[in-house]
């Protein structure tokens, strides 16, 4: 059977139509493999910061203004200067609004860089301010403890609020370059104690337990979502029962502060009377307050300490049940976003940095009001962002850019950028910007 030839196939070429040439040429481009090219450093997509985050920060700042001035401006009517408080605050409000937006715009990885340097002077600072005067370096003892230091025509700093920032920094990088190795109590629970405990007994010593607790709470809680050991961490709650039981005998005006805490009813006219103040400020706020400016009038209740430690209770007597609502309110907003940023990290040295800024802050807030609330005994610290106090509201400011830093960078669950993740289980290895170039991978997800 004879087989019939094949017709020869054309060579022409058909066609092509002009939006598919481009299609396919453009294709070809991004195919095109990308290995020659060179990256210098850790390439990264950057958006706008977490502005629901900014904007409860800078609310409750305001708020803290708003209520420094109210509490303070009785001054004119003695022939003070009605603004000498709140001038100061502002003064303080604007550097640290400065520092926000200048560590806004850092990257946040260059701090490792500067954690150790920072740690050590944050240390340095804090035996200075237990040392007798030293030429124009004045140590300043208030309320019984030395928290204050004075450096020639300066004002007056508080190392303590320094100490918080440079332990969070420093812990976040040595944290995340322990890795893994956290969990262990000889490589990871000891060294941890010994870089925590100076700091924690040097705060003693002034004495303050108030932010000694603030400290110890939120290095804890660094540790616990780095991946440290909880069975570890349990045993350290009865050692710091003890140690707080001893420390409180030792000094007796924190026993007395225990004791009016038990029932501060008891000694109303006496060590008692600024709880009970505090009480019956927020009590006559009711539920829209007694109007702004009107509890610091001549004739009113006094309330001791109103734009310090107590001012949550002069919110809740001049702007009532809604002003203290709102407080609390703008402070739940601060830990959702501040918690949101954390998990959204690009890098465990973010991550860890954020949870413990966030902490930090809420841990204090929620101290100060409990103390206000008699949930806890009197305490001298400050509400972040709303209290008076300059150094308090510098380094909180501070604290925020770096925050926000961090929000630059966050990503939902499943994306990918160019940044160098080490967050798949918590990586062992300091991930620092560096020089020289690396590959651009092809792989998704790389």
């Amino acid at each position: 059977m004879t087989a019939r030839p094949m017709p020869a196939r054309s060579t022409t070429a058909r066609p092509i139509p002009a939006g598919t040439a481009r299609r396919q040429a453009s294709s070809a481009k991004r195919a095109q493999p990308a290995a020659s090219q060179t990256l210098r450093g850790p390439q990264r997509e950057r958006h706008d910061p977490d502005y629901l985050l900014l904007l409860s920060v800078v609310a409750l700042a305001a708020m803290g203004i708003l209520m420094v001035y109210s509490s303070t401006g009785v001054n004119s009517l003695l022939g003070n200067d009605p603004f000498g408080d709140v001038g100061s605050q502002v003064v303080w409000g604007v550097l640290g609004v400065i520092a926000m937006l200048v560590l806004m715009r850092i990257d946040y990885r260059y701090l490792r860089l500067i954690s150790i340097p920072a740690f050590i002077i944050a240390v340095g600072l804090l035996v200075v301010v237990l040392l007798p005067a030293m030429g124009p370096i004045e140590p300043q003892v208030i309320n019984e403890s030395a928290r204050w230091l004075k450096i020639g025509p300066f004002p007056a700093l508080h190392p303590a609020e320094f100490a918080k920032l440079a332990l969070v920094i420093y812990l976040a990088h040595w944290l995340a370059r322990r890795g893994l190795q956290v969990r262990s109590f000889v490589n990871g629970l000891v060294p941890f104690m010994f870089i925590v405990g100076p700091v924690l007994a040097l705060v003693i010593l002034e004495p303050d337990l108030g932010t000694t607790g603030v400290l110890a709470l939120t290095a804890l809680t660094m540790l616990f979502v780095a991946g440290g050991s909880l069975l570890q961490m349990a045993v350290l709650a009865p050692v710091g029962i003890a140690a707080v039981a001893f420390l409180v005998h030792l000094h007796p005006y924190q026993l007395t502060r225990v004791q009016t805490f038990l029932d501060p009813w008891a000694v109303a006219d006496g060590d008692g009377y600024q709880t009970v103040q505090g009480l019956l400020a927020m009590g006559t706020g009711g539920f829209f307050g007694i109007g702004l400016g009107q509890g610091s009038q001549p004739g009113s209740l006094v309330l001791p300490q109103a734009q310090n430690d107590f001012v949550f209770a002069h919110v809740a007597q001049e702007l009532g049940f809604i002003g203290g609502i709102a407080v609390i309110g703008l402070f739940l907003l601060f830990a959702y976003r501040g918690i949101r940023v954390a998990l959204g990290a690009p890098d465990t040295f973010g991550a860890l940095l954020a949870t413990g800024i966030t902490g930090w802050l809420i841990l204090q807030a929620f101290i100060n009001l409990a103390v206000v609330l008699v949930l806890v005994p009197t305490t001298g610290i400050t509400l972040p962002f709303v209290s008076d106090g300059g150094s308090s509201l510098l380094v909180s400011f501070a604290a925020i850019g770096i925050l926000l830093s961090v929000s630059r960078e966050t990503l939902p669950r499943g994306t990918w950028n160019d940044a160098d993740p080490d967050r798949r289980r918590w990586y062992g290895r300091p991930r620092l910007p560096g020089a020289g170039g690396r590959p651009v991978s092809t792989r998704a997800g790389a």
